[in-house]
């Protein structure tokens, strides 16, 4: 009986040790009868860099794999991009080895439209305060000028990173007025919508990237955090009354929609969450 696995996947990343995307990718395997081997490729304890990790997956007969902080902005450059809004993104994080070389994809844009749209429903996404223009970051703009945001502010410390994005935004067709700040304090005041797109609040890097003060008179918030799901940008948000979004769903979502990228097979959304739940700890 032969070891080898019916889909070989991957995650490169840093801090991933509690990632779930591999549980995710091996229950959405077992729905289709299909055995699924996935990876958690981190860089540093392989002793290796990026590229070199990257290379080693189309030698090394992997499927696809997925690309997490910090590297979804070097993949972009590593990939063909067909879909013209995934290059304008300029960040992947879901990746194909085909026999023509490897093809990038974007299911953080997908998957956070699609988790907005199950906690809000239809509700305008207003004005939206966006912390952190990196690869996330960058998904969640263009997913923001896609549910028709009426403003985008966007945070960074790094102010010319922000300009970039704001100037590739601003070039997309009914694209809202575009700020940027420095300061996410400022940018927040008057904001309905308030989403971090840093580590901030993951295992590994604590805190919030804004105080609970500055998110009085919002409405709702996103955090592209999951492990923990609970964080306390979230609990601090919940406190003040507004709509909570959680990175779960954003983690769900591109696993959906990347398992649909990796196998090209269907999934029943509503066993696979049960079976996560029921699951338990991160695989």
């Amino acid at each position: 009986m032969s070891n080898t696995p019916d889909l070989k996947l991957g995650l490169i990343g840093d801090n991933i040790a509690r990632s779930r995307s591999p549980l995710l990718h091996r229950l959405a395997g077992i729905q289709n009868g299909l055995t699924v081997q996935y990876d958690r490729l981190i860089p540093q304890n392989m002793g290796e860099d990026f590229d070199t990790v990257f290379q080693q997956c189309a030698e090394r007969a992997y499927r696809g794999i997925n690309v997490t902080y910090p590297y979804k902005e070097r993949a972009a450059t590593k990939v063909q991009i067909d879909d013209p809004l995934v290059r304008a993104i300029g960040a992947v994080n879901t990746v194909l080895f085909d026999a023509d070389g490897p093809k990038g994809q974007n299911t953080d844009y997908t998957g956070f439209i699609s988790a907005y749209r199950k906690v809000r429903g239809g509700a305008p996404s207003g004005v939206a305060c966006l912390i952190g223009t990196g690869g996330v970051g960058r998904a969640l703009a263009f997913g923001l000028v896609a549910l028709g945001a009426s403003e985008i502010r966007l945070v960074d410390k790094d102010e010319a990173k922000a300009q970039a994005l704001a100037a590739e935004l601003r070039a997309v067709e009914n694209a809202p007025n575009i700020a940027v700040f420095t300061d996410a304090i400022r940018a927040a005041s008057g904001a309905t919508g308030l989403l971090n797109g840093t580590p901030v609040g993951m295992v590994g890097y604590g805190g919030t990237p804004l105080p609970a003060k500055a998110m009085a008179g919002a409405e709702w918030a996103f955090d592209a955090v999951y492990t923990p799901v609970d964080t306390r940008f979230l609990q601090d948000a919940a406190a003040e009354g507004l709509k909570i979004i959680s990175g779960y769903e954003l983690f769900f979502y591109q696993g959906v929609h990347a398992w649909a990228h990796f196998s090209g097979l269907p999934l029943d959304e509503t066993r696979l969450r049960a079976d996560l739940l029921e699951q338990g700890e991160a695989a």
